[in-house]
């Protein structure tokens, strides 16, 4: 596993100064007058994963939204958050904050001991997942001891919270483990929300005030452990994320994010191969797997929106270097690390992956966006730095509440049916992400966000309009109109509550979207092209017409360039002849002298060769942890970094059947890639298929590290001739194997997986196993074995 060594040479600065710059942050934040972006030190250029070091120990299964005060909450599961301080208990969904999504501080917990609802019966909770709504904040969170899932409810980000009892009904219709539940808002205002683990994902409506689920329930995912599903809106489609195998075996978690589309919030959702993810096969659409750094499992995602509008997954990994908490608990509660990282989210030909592909950093990264190139808060408690334009020029004030904060709002003296507006100082790019909170308190009245603004006449303003019942946009250049279009906002929508505008500018192509928290489920979407004159520099500001408007966190930044082509991925060079076979002799290998095959506990009873391939019965015998009876065939493997691959026709129809590759060092030490058959769980006796990849050896964490643990990972989609491919990579600095997989249908386009690691403690040999119960044939074409390029 990674060293600390390595986690330490990845800092950009001293611990010391690391240390000295949160203090003095901590103070500002502190200290200042409000929680404004005004008022706080310039944004983090870098950050480092985890973001949550130095605030809490740990930081599960992470949610986050934007506060109305202008800044960042995170929530986790219950943990023991705090041990390095010296606390052997839990906090029960603690919260984070921040200012710029990288440096965080702790700011309280959802419940403690003293108020925890009594219906909950003792369970420890999991899983928060928060929105913003109806001028409240809605937190969902897991009751596993109760197989359900709660809310609670707040008018601000951190408290008090406010018991609204259990969401879904007994039985709540779901065949699963009623946890990881995930609320969605669709542009027609329908709420729904997903939920489900131990082999399925379930969705249904919720009733309007978003407490309860009704109606129908619709299964949209199977697959071994499918869990924390997140879903968003991009493009026309629905993307629903979750995680799959182990998320909590420390060194040995085999948890990967993974993503379906579907055109309706109901399904049927594919992934990124068509497969349907109802299929009972294991799905390809890898999002974000170990890539043989220091980070395992990485899974159970959120997003979040910065303030150019990248998105950015919000995600728990394991430190190879640390990963098993100390006892809890008075020794009762044994937890895997799981602190909280981020890292830039990137939508490569429809579908969404983590850094192009390259998987979780441990490193200097650059950060997210969170300064404004104009713009601000108002929670320095007053309009400087702001000037009034247009009608009523006089209306404008300044406001606080608890939540928000400062604030601006209109209140003409006279009708107010002219627009007014309220403009920040600097102008703006021409590509730019602009943003909004808006409210209208007052029937047929409009808030909005100007951009693009020199003056009245030339700007772009983004209306929540009252009296039409709409998004507007109106495009003005020279004083002209250059057309308004409308887009309905559902009936219901709660005008007189905070929603976010967001308006992007792209040439000239322009995005808005209204949403309740930012969390890319835009209740309203418009897309229209807009003359090239109005796309320029300029100010950025709120809009008012009528009385009762308000705004607040207005400003714009630099559009966000989109990465557009994955990272490459590995190349096969050269074909090793010396380490391969196309199985086109009569003997069975390692059974004639010379082989360069051999056999533990072989030769296998039925296994032949002819027509160029060798078939290999399955047995009922084991390779897994202290039951070692099942024969491996073995051949050297080349020195340095190589790819081994197999080409196998198998149709198993029983539980536990599997056949495939394996790198083998000794019955403990070992790495295979199978085409698997597992039951699914709550499936009334339905078979799953699945590519699965697999390591097994010492557990790190024990003393001496002697005890043996085995964990899968879940690959592509499977099919009756499979491709079967691992790529060996030594690891010279950290003295480790490194072993990623790949699997194909037709030997062309590859599933990529993800990376198992193990310390190197002897040579590894290649070889194929077909085992775990008698009744299936593997056919295996050949196996071949390439240099890597």
């Amino acid at each position: 596993m990674r060293r600390v060594r390595r986690t330490v040479r990845s800092r950009s600065v001293p611990p010391w100064a690391a240390a000295v710059a949160a203090l003095l942050w901590l103070f500002t934040l502190a200290t200042a007058p409000s929680h404004g972006a005004q008022n706080r030190p310039s944004a983090a250029t870098t950050y480092t994963n985890p973001v949550s070091a130095g605030a809490v120990d740990t930081f599960p299964d992470p949610a986050m939204i934007r506060g109305k005060d202008g800044l960042w909450y995170a929530y986790g599961t219950q943990n023991p958050v705090l041990q390095s301080e010296g606390e052997d208990g839990e906090r029960m969904l603690p919260i984070l904050r921040s200012a710029d999504m990288v440096t965080w501080e702790y700011a309280g917990e959802v419940f403690t001991p003293a108020n925890k609802p009594a219906w909950h019966n003792g369970s420890r909770l999991w899983a928060p997942d928060v929105h913003y709504a109806f001028g409240l904040y809605y937190l969902y969170y897991s009751v596993p001891g109760r197989n359900t899932v709660g809310l609670a409810t707040s008018a601000g980000p951190t408290g008090p919270w406010t018991d609204r009892g259990a969401v879904l009904p007994a039985p709540s219709g779901c065949p699963a483990g009623n946890i990881d539940q995930a609320q969605f808002t669709d542009t027609d205002g329908t709420p729904y929300l997903y939920w489900g683990s131990y082999d399925t994902i379930c969705v249904a409506r919720m009733n309007g005030d978003r407490t309860r689920t009704e109606g129908e329930v619709t299964q949209i995912a199977r697959g071994r452990r499918v869990e924390g599903a997140f879903v968003v809106r991009r493009d026309d489609f629905y993307y629903l994320f979750y995680s799959d195998a182990g998320c909590c075996d420390g060194a040995y978690s085999g948890y990967q994010v993974k993503a379906g589309r579907s055109t309706s919030p109901t399904g049927p959702f594919v992934d990124d191969e068509g497969t349907d993810l109802m299929a009972l096969t294991s799905k390809a659409g890898v999002v974000a797997g170990a890539n043989g750094n220091r980070w395992i499992g990485p899974g159970h995602n959120a997003i979040q929106t910065d303030l150019s509008g990248q998105d950015w997954l919000v995600y728990h990994g394991i430190p190879s270097e640390a990963p098993d908490l100390a006892p809890a608990s008075n020794g009762t509660l044994k937890l895997t690390r799981r602190p909280m990282l981020i890292d830039r989210l990137d939508w490569i030909d429809g579908w969404p992956v983590v850094r192009a592909g390259a998987g979780p950093s441990d490193g200097p990264t650059a950060a997210p966006v969170t300064a404004w190139a104009a713009g601000g808060t108002f929670n320095e408690g007053g309009l400087s730095g702001w000037r009034a334009e247009g009608s009523g020029t006089a209306g404008w004030s300044a406001a606080t509440d608890p939540d928000a904060r400062g604030h601006a709002v209109h209140a003409p003296a006279g009708s107010g049916t002219e627009a007014a507006y309220l403009v920040s100082g600097g102008r703006a790019p021409a590509a730019l992400r602009a943003e909004a909170d808006l409210r209208v308190t007052a029937a047929g009245g409009a808030a909005g966000v100007t951009v693009a603004h020199r003056d009245p006449g030339n700007r772009i303003v983004a209306w929540l309009d009252s009296a039409r019942g709409s998004l507007v946009t109106d495009v003005r250049v020279d004083g002209r109109s250059r057309g308004e279009q409308a887009t309905a906002l559902p009936s219901g929508f709660s005008w007189g509550t905070w929603h976010n505008v967001s308006v992007e500018l792209r040439g000239t192509r322009m995005t808005v979207e209204v949403t309740g928290d930012r969390l890319r489920d835009p209740v309203a979407v418009q897309r229209r092209e807009v003359p090239a004159a109005a796309v320029r520099p300029g100010a950025v500001g709120a809009a008012a017409r009528g009385s009762g408007a308000a705004a607040d966190n207005v400003g714009a930044a630099a559009l966000y360039r989109p990465v557009t082509s994955r990272v490459d991925p590995p190349r096969t060079g050269k074909l090793l002849t010396a380490y391969s076979d196309e199985f086109d002799t009569p003997a069975v290998p390692g059974t004639s002298p010379g082989s360069p095959w051999q056999w533990v506990r072989g030769p296998a009873a039925g296994v032949t060769v002819g027509g160029g391939s060798l078939s290999w019965p399955t047995q009922d015998a084991e390779l897994y942890l202290g039951d070692n009876r099942a024969s491996v065939l073995l051949r050297d493997a080349p020195q340095g970094d190589y790819t081994v691959e197999t080409r196998m026709r198998f149709a198993p129809d029983r539980t536990a059947q599997q056949a495939g590759l394996v790198l083998y060092e000794n019955d403990d030490r070992w790495f295979k890639l199978v085409h698997s058959v597992l039951p699914l769980t709550n499936g009334n006796g339905a078979l799953l298929h699945v590519s699965e990849f697999g390591k097994e050896g010492e557990r790190p964490t024990t003393t001496p590290p002697t005890a043996v643990a085995n964990a899968p990972m879940f690959g592509g989609p499977t099919a009756d001739t499979l491709w079967l491919r691992m790529t060996y990579h030594h690891d010279a600095v950290n003295q480790e194997h490194e072993v990623r997989a790949f699997t194909s249908r037709d030997g062309v386009h590859w599933s990529a997986g993800s990376v198992w690691t193990l310390p190197v403690r002897g040579e590894l040999k290649i070889g194929l196993i077909s085992l775990n119960r008698s009744g299936a044939l593997a056919d295996f074409d050949y196996v071949r074995t390439y240099r890597d390029r």
